[in-house]
């Protein structure tokens, strides 16, 4: 029984030393794109209060194409043929909300290009009021303070997240991956919280399956 005990709490201690490794190529970019594209429709197709908005749209998306196709330094700077890039927009077209939303993107790109403080810069600065897509953007800044060692603060950006976001697509994500960290840092009594949650607030949702598993293991190594 011992040695089951320390088998249990050895896998809890490995999964929690994970999750730095496999966040370093990609902060949920593929959840995060998905809703920023989205705002970036709705943006585009019912924005046309001035001439500068329509100009500042269409700057913006040269550099959503490049950032499609993953050339995130290109997305940001520009390229040879034309586009101007996000951090362009964002300087030429200041106030738009194609600006705005130049800033999210800019910051998902350095997140990419491994500079974690600019990322969580531009993170910060992009404002929303879509609930959705605002918990997605704190994901983000959440998983670059993890990047960089800021554990505490990672933590709590990333329950600040699964509060606003309060769905079963993104919430769950953010909880576990805050559990995560919290068991890194020995907090095991935030981690079973957050694991809690998604046991009973977001059963429905695919991190439900297993969470029992991470509940245990946190439980275990807190005796």
């Amino acid at each position: 029984m011992a040695e089951q005990k320390h088998t249990n709490v050895e896998d809890a201690l490995t999964q929690s030393e994970t999750f730095i490794i496999k966040n370093k190529k990609s902060i949920l970019a593929s959840v995060i794109a998905i809703i920023i594209i989205i705002a970036g429709i709705i943006v585009y197709n019912n924005v046309y209060k001035s001439p500068r908005e329509t100009k500042a749209q269409a700057a913006l998306f040269g550099g959503e194409d490049l950032f499609m196709q993953n050339n995130f330094a290109q997305a940001l700077n520009g390229d040879s043929l034309g586009t101007v890039g996000f951090l362009n927009v964002i300087d030429q077209y200041s106030g738009t909300k194609a600006a705005n939303l130049a800033k999210a993107y800019a910051g998902i790109c350095y997140a990419q290009l491994g500079d974690y403080n600019k990322a969580i810069s531009y993170l910060d600065s992009f404002k929303s009021s879509e609930k959705m897509v605002s918990a997605a953007i704190l994901g983000a800044a959440g998983n670059c303070y993890a990047q960089l060692g800021q554990l505490d603060k990672a933590a709590a950006t990333l329950v600040k997240a699964a509060d606003r976001s309060d769905s079963n697509t993104l919430s769950p994500i953010y909880l576990q991956q805050a559990g995560e960290i919290y068991v890194k840092l020995g907090k095991y009594n935030d981690a079973i919280k957050a694991y809690t949650t998604i046991k009973n607030k977001y059963f429905q949702s695919y991190q439900a399956m297993n969470i029992e598993k991470y509940i245990e293991q946190a439980s275990l190594l807190k005796k």
